[in-house]
């Protein structure tokens, strides 16, 4: 009788141990659907979307027909703008805070290069923004998580 206790309490300890064991590969390999720890750290702007705000700035006439980061021919009349870390052909909505104009731009090109800005528009794109006169705005920055990853 005492050797069947001492197996039943055995098997129960494996049993538990196991589910025990079970629960923490769940918690580190996440549940079903959800991406591991090191898969949300990979995430990307694409798969997530972005958001920001902060001071943008316009480029133009300077640059006009110059290769941009991605290689193609800037346009200054283009609704296209230069962001630090944006994907290349990133399609952004960017708002004018002071006014509440905005516009759509394709990420082109890398910058700003000037301290405390957070993008820099083409001048088409500052139009559009009416910003030009003033040369900054307050803006906020909105992506859409990529077609590919929207549930």
């Amino acid at each position: 009788m005492q050797a069947r206790a001492w197996h039943s309490g055995c098997f129960r300890a494996a049993v538990i141990g196991t589910l025990a064991l079970a629960g923490c590969s769940q918690e580190q390999t996440g549940g079903a659907g959800e991406p591991t720890r090191g898969e949300k750290e990979t995430e990307s702007v694409a798969d997530i979307g972005h958001q920001e705000v902060g001071e943008a700035s316009w480029y133009g006439p300077g640059f006009q027909g110059h290769a941009t980061a991605n290689g193609e021919t800037f346009d200054q009349h283009g609704l296209t703008a230069a962001h630090p870390n944006l994907p290349m052909g990133t399609e952004a909505k960017v708002t004018n805070l002071d006014n509440g104009k905005e516009v759509d731009v394709t990420i082109n090109d890398r910058g700003p290069y000037a301290e405390n800005r957070v993008i820099d528009l083409s001048r088409g794109a500052a139009r559009k923004l009416d910003m030009v006169e003033s040369g900054t705005a307050q803006v906020k920055i909105e992506t859409e998580p990529s077609a590919a990853t929207r549930p």
